[in-house]
């Protein structure tokens, strides 16, 4: 068997994850020893629903797992909740945001790093059929050459869990797929409640449209030839799809992305706030692990 604990699980993955778990035979060999969240009444009725032990600590199943799964609400909660098992060269799925800050996200890759310590997570629009397929087009330049591309997402201007970065990761995410991890600058502007983007790369600009509380997705990509976009339908395939891919990384697998590339988002939504404050354009900070 292997052994997890679910770490922060206020919001909807912990109880995907467990219905997968509890359901797919695929996961049978999978054990939740223990759930952890601050909000303890979120802990409490994963166990009145799974019968999972809930913990005292979010500390307290060090020495005790094959894997951590992290996906607190508040971005902030991450690293505190990693930090006391990063000895145990365990792999980690963590949620977005990975994190808000810049220097812990930086400081926390290195830990990672330096253990080499496997890891999976982000977003889970990255998982989406319609995405992978534009990433595949853009990497394969399908009917020629990329020219640009539109994404929009939802997002939540004004919440507890960190403001924006709660949930700005996620059209943040499905750009870098598609588009590359490592747009070189980004200019932000607000319009009433929505918020548009320009992701500005070497060679081509994608635009990006944040609506508040308005939770359509939608991606295209513009080709020399041809332009292909999707209307995205909320699945739950996207929570199986990150799933299986920490699953896989218990099995002894590889990750997907490098490290770098992990906390990419943290980056450029740090970013997109800098170009909301100066109403310029701001240029992404290197990351230097």
């Amino acid at each position: 068997m292997k052994k997890i604990a679910i770490l922060g699980c206020e919001n909807s993955h912990a109880n995907a994850f467990l219905n997968f778990i509890k359901e797919k035979e695929e996961f049978s060999d999978v054990e939740v020893v223990g759930v952890y969240s601050d909000e303890r009444e979120a802990a409490e009725k994963l166990n009145d629903k799974f019968g999972v032990p809930v913990m005292d600590g979010y500390a307290d199943a060090v020495g005790k797992i094959d894997g951590l799964v992290i996906t607190a609400r508040h971005g902030d909660n991450h690293y505190k909740y990693a930090k006391p098992y990063i000895d145990s060269g365990i792999p980690m799925f963590i949620d977005k945001p990975i994190t808000i800050d810049e220097t812990e996200a930086v400081e926390f890759m290195r830990q990672l790093q330096d253990k080499k310590i496997r890891i999976s997570g982000g977003s889970s629009l990255k998982q989406d059929v319609f995405i992978r397929e534009l990433k595949r087009d853009a990497e394969s330049n399908a009917d020629g050459a990329t020219l640009g591309g539109f994404v929009r997402a939802p997002y939540q201007s004004s919440n507890e869990y960190g403001g924006f970065y709660f949930y700005a990761q996620h059209l943040v995410e499905m750009v870098c797929e598609i588009f590359g991890r490592f747009p070189i600058s980004v200019i932000a502007k607000q319009n009433g409640n929505q918020l548009h983007v320009l992701f500005h790369y070497e060679a081509y600009d994608c635009v990006g449209l944040f609506c508040d509380n308005n939770y359509l997705y939608y991606a295209s990509r513009m080709a020399e030839k041809a332009s292909k976009s999707f209307v995205i339908p909320t699945t739950n395939d996207w929570f199986y799809e990150e799933f299986k891919e920490f699953y896989e990384l218990l099995q002894g697998g590889e990750q997907a992305v490098k490290y770098d590339e992990f906390i990419s988002p943290v980056f450029i939504m740090n970013a997109i706030e800098r170009s909301i404050a100066s109403g310029k354009e701001e240029l992404l900070r290197k990351i230097e692990l």
